[in-house]
Protein backbone atom coordinates (compact mmCIF):
# COMPACT_ATOMS: atom_id res chain seq x y z
CA UNK A 1 0.00 0.00 0.00
CA UNK A 2 1.16 3.75 -1.03
CA UNK A 3 0.04 6.37 0.87
CA UNK A 4 -0.88 10.24 -0.21
CA UNK A 5 -1.74 12.94 2.08
CA UNK A 6 -3.10 15.60 0.66
CA UNK A 7 -5.49 17.70 0.51
CA UNK A 8 -5.98 19.21 -2.96
CA UNK A 9 -3.88 17.68 -5.30
CA UNK A 10 -4.75 14.86 -7.50
CA UNK A 11 -3.81 11.46 -6.37
CA UNK A 12 -1.10 9.50 -8.14
CA UNK A 13 -1.86 6.16 -9.09
CA UNK A 14 -1.60 3.54 -7.10
CA UNK A 15 -1.66 5.56 -3.68
CA UNK A 16 -4.69 5.16 -1.07
CA UNK A 17 -5.55 9.18 -0.61
CA UNK A 18 -6.15 10.43 2.73
CA UNK A 19 -7.12 14.25 3.52
CA UNK A 20 -5.74 15.01 7.19
CA UNK A 21 -3.67 13.83 9.99
CA UNK A 22 -6.01 11.42 11.60
CA UNK A 23 -7.13 9.25 8.51
CA UNK A 24 -3.48 8.67 7.43
CA UNK A 25 -2.74 7.54 10.95
CA UNK A 26 -6.19 5.11 10.90
CA UNK A 27 -4.99 4.22 7.91
CA UNK A 28 -1.42 3.16 9.25
CA UNK A 29 -2.64 1.62 12.41
CA UNK A 30 -5.39 -0.54 9.85
CA UNK A 31 -2.32 -1.76 7.65
CA UNK A 32 0.02 -2.33 10.52
CA UNK A 33 -3.13 -4.57 12.20
CA UNK A 34 -3.57 -6.56 9.04
CA UNK A 35 0.19 -6.86 8.38
CA UNK A 36 -0.48 -4.93 5.22
CA UNK A 37 3.17 -3.67 3.97
CA UNK A 38 3.57 -0.07 3.72
CA UNK A 39 5.48 0.81 0.37
CA UNK A 40 5.47 4.18 0.72
CA UNK A 41 3.99 7.24 2.28
CA UNK A 42 4.28 10.89 0.31
CA UNK A 43 3.12 13.99 2.64
CA UNK A 44 2.15 17.70 1.73
CA UNK A 45 2.84 19.97 4.76
CA UNK A 46 -0.79 22.47 4.43
CA UNK A 47 -3.54 20.53 4.40
CA UNK A 48 -6.07 23.60 5.08
CA UNK A 49 -7.41 21.93 8.36
CA UNK A 50 -4.99 23.86 10.87
CA UNK A 51 -2.89 20.96 10.74
CA UNK A 52 0.17 19.99 8.54
CA UNK A 53 1.80 16.97 7.63
CA UNK A 54 4.57 17.36 10.04
CA UNK A 55 1.42 17.08 12.61
CA UNK A 56 1.34 13.32 11.04
CA UNK A 57 5.51 13.22 11.32
CA UNK A 58 5.10 13.70 15.48
CA UNK A 59 3.25 11.05 15.45
CA UNK A 60 5.80 9.01 13.57
CA UNK A 61 8.41 9.77 15.51
CA UNK A 62 6.57 8.79 19.25
CA UNK A 63 5.93 5.23 16.94
CA UNK A 64 9.63 5.42 16.37
CA UNK A 65 10.77 5.80 19.96
CA UNK A 66 8.40 2.76 20.59
CA UNK A 67 10.37 0.81 17.86
CA UNK A 68 8.66 0.70 15.14
CA UNK A 69 10.68 1.52 11.67
CA UNK A 70 8.47 3.45 9.41
CA UNK A 71 8.52 2.86 5.27
CA UNK A 72 9.95 5.28 3.26
CA UNK A 73 8.53 8.74 3.65
CA UNK A 74 8.96 11.72 0.94
CA UNK A 75 7.62 14.97 1.11
CA UNK A 76 5.58 16.96 -2.13
CA UNK A 77 4.96 19.78 -0.30
CA UNK A 78 4.87 23.76 -2.47
CA UNK A 79 6.00 25.10 0.97
CA UNK A 80 9.59 25.57 1.19
CA UNK A 81 10.11 25.68 4.53
CA UNK A 82 7.51 23.15 5.39
CA UNK A 83 9.63 20.78 3.46
CA UNK A 84 12.68 21.75 5.15
CA UNK A 85 11.23 20.51 8.41
CA UNK A 86 9.37 17.84 7.35
CA UNK A 87 12.75 16.24 5.58
CA UNK A 88 14.74 16.88 8.59
CA UNK A 89 12.63 15.02 10.72
CA UNK A 90 12.43 12.05 8.12
CA UNK A 91 16.24 11.93 8.15
CA UNK A 92 16.13 10.92 11.86
CA UNK A 93 14.00 8.27 11.36
CA UNK A 94 15.86 4.22 11.37
CA UNK A 95 15.52 3.28 7.85
CA UNK A 96 14.32 -1.18 6.92
CA UNK A 97 17.16 -2.96 5.36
Amino acid sequence: MKIYLDDERTTPEGYVRTYNVFQTIALVLTAMRNFQTIEHISLDHDLGTGETGYDFLLWVEEMVNDGWVPPPISVHSANPVGRKRMEQVIARFPRKN
